[in-house]
């Protein structure tokens, strides 16, 4: 079995073990929570369309069925 060599880190870009790392792609956990703080923080995005305040709110109003012992509100 032929071990991987080492990836950049995506965050300081030092080189990572891939074999027996908990923390790949990512160098070590302090990495791994600064890139999850940069997601958090809306550093990182998934670009689209721009969500409407008004139909997200609409979304949360809408009731589930899962407080209704698994029935359709309407069935």
């Amino acid at each position: 079995m032929s071990t991987r060599p080492p990836t950049p880190c995506p965050v300081c870009k030092s080189p990572a073990p891939w074999e027996a790392n908990p923390d790949r792609p990512f160098c070590s956990e302090r990495c791994r929570l600064i890139d999850l703080g940069r997601w958090v923080d809306g550093s990182y995005a998934i670009p689209g369309p721009a969500a409407d305040p008004l139909e997200v709110e609409a979304e949360r109003q809408v009731p589930s069925a899962e407080g209704q012992g698994g029935r359709e509100p309407w069935g």
